[in-house]
């Protein structure tokens, strides 16, 4: 106990250092999670990459282990494939979630990473060959037992991804299964795994001190992906034959909440023809606050019990027989089905309107595809407004305008390119702003005015925008650019 108090202990004080070191430099150097997104809850810029302190708080100790002669030390060194694991493949996702913070990163980019790197850990043994069964024996998954294992990694790195929407949320989250994982390997008397989650519990712990509402730094995608990567690698290598079951089950139970989650949006995405990486603003914690007029704070611990019962669950099913388990289960399963009537997950009263929403929808991302693609093409800034022109007529809108400035141009209006459809209403104007940028640099507005008597337009619509502005953003810079460039080293291209 003392050298798992140790690790805590090191792990702590060093993510704390880390995360105030890291929030001083963002400030310092306008490494900021801006509010100019409607996908955003903050009010306010907050610094984000406070993972970098949850990375560094998690491998302190296990770095000290190569130094210091102790018997878990002894026991660590000889695990080859679980230090290559962990250490090269948290590395590489770490390293994935940084780029992705600073820089941006596609599903495709990121989806590759995380499926190159749970092949990688299937090759080390990292292996999940049974399912559970509750209520009989366990079932051998043969050749399923690769799928499964990729599936499971990846599936688990973005389920506490998507479910870092607010403040201490993904942290709390994954101190409940970090929580789990330790108490089940402790009545196991497994060292290692009880040794990684004291070290991951103290890094935890250090970072929300500084992430717990209101918080002054977000994880961002280096912390919740690092975080999913190792509870995912963890429970998989360090569960024994005869606690194999515990490998898959007892995750699912005590990551229920952002597993749930993710297979809602999942398939709401899937229902309403909405694309499967976009973001929106139904996830459960969403929802308590706007169906239920939570706080913040309350939302999250909410959600803080639910994770409780979860893990209360998980701890349960470990010593349950057949019939406990299945009373166990239920009961778990009425929580969550009143818990969706709740939230409006299930109500029918809409169902109706589904199929509709997911026509509207497809057409939206026809039409986003086409006004990207030619503003992509677009070969100065009068073809870049050209390229936007037709979203007035696909979203019914009255008026449009598109103001662009150079970025060393900020105290100049810039040029304001500007279309009207008079067939398209007479009622009181809606009117609907959305800023593009380059990172944090203003680039000009995108507005589109609506004149046929609606009070607001709806998420997709709203999402659409953002994807057309971040293109409009992203073209506008390329061109300022080419602007910029040298005559001489201009070459024209003759066919």
């Amino acid at each position: 106990m003392i050298t798992f108090f140790a690790a805590f202990l090191v792990s702590l004080l060093v993510a704390l250092a880390l995360t105030w070191i890291v929030r001083e430099r963002a400030l310092a150097w306008g490494w900021l999670d801006q509010t100019s997104s409607s996908r955003k809850v903050h009010v306010r810029p907050v610094p984000r990459l406070g993972g970098i302190g949850i990375v560094g708080g998690f491998f302190a100790p296990l770095c000290a282990l190569f130094l210091v002669d102790s018997g878990v030390g002894v026991q660590f060194l000889a695990q080859t494939d679980l230090i290559v694991g962990l250490f090269v493949g948290g590395a590489v996702i770490a390293a994935l979630g940084l780029y992705d913070d600073l820089k941006g990163a596609g599903a495709k980019l990121k989806f590759s990473v995380q499926f190159a790197v749970a092949l990688s850990l299937y090759a080390l043994g990292f292996r999940i060959e049974v399912l559970a069964n509750p209520f009989g024996a366990e079932l051998s998954l043969g050749l399923l037992s690769l799928p499964l294992t990729v599936v499971w990694v990846v599936g688990v790195i973005n389920a506490l991804n998507l479910i870092d929407g607010l403040d201490g949320l993904a942290g709390g989250v994954a101190f409940f299964g970090v929580g789990t994982h330790f108490l089940l390997a402790l009545m196991r008397g497994d060292v290692l795994l009880c040794l990684l989650m004291a070290a991951l519990a103290g890094a935890i712990l250090g970072f929300l001190v500084f992430n717990f509402n209101p918080a002054s730094i977000f994880m961002g995608d280096t912390g919740s992906m690092f975080l999913g990567f190792v509870l995912a690698a963890v429970s998989i290598k360090t569960s024994s034959k005869s606690g194999t079951a515990v490998a898959l089950l007892v995750p699912v139970m005590a990551l229920g909440l952002p597993i749930m989650d993710t297979l809602l949006a999942m398939v709401r995405r899937s229902l309403l023809g909405r694309p499967m990486f976009s973001a929106d603003k139904e996830h459960i914690h969403h929802r308590l606050m706007s169906r239920l007029l939570l706080t913040h704070r309350t939302t999250v611990l909410v959600l803080y019990a639910l994770c409780s019962l979860f893990m209360v669950t998980a701890l349960g099913l470990h010593f349950a027989n057949s019939v406990q388990s299945a009373l166990l289960l239920s009961g778990v399963g009425v929580v969550i089905v009143v818990l969706m009537r709740k939230l409006g997950y299930l109500d029918m009263r809409h169902a109706g309107s589904v199929q509709q929403t997911r026509q509207r929808n497809q057409q939206l991302r026809t039409l986003v595809k086409a006004v990207t693609g030619a503003v992509r093409a677009a070969g100065s800034l009068q073809d870049v407004w050209n390229a936007v022109r037709p979203l007035a007529q696909g979203l019914d809108a009255a008026q449009q305008e598109l103001r662009l400035r150079r970025p060393q141009e900020q105290d100049t209006e810039g040029v304001v390119f500007e279309a009207r459809r008079p067939e398209a209403g007479t009622s009181s104007p809606l009117e609907v702003s959305v800023e593009v940028k380059d990172g944090e640099v203003l680039l000009g507005t995108l507005r589109l005015c609506w004149r046929d008597g609606r009070s607001t337009i709806d998420r997709d619509e709203e999402l659409a925008l953002e994807v057309v502005a971040d293109a409009v953003a992203e073209r506008t810079v390329q061109l300022v650019a080419l602007e910029a460039a040298e005559p001489e080293r201009i070459i024209a291209l003759r066919r």
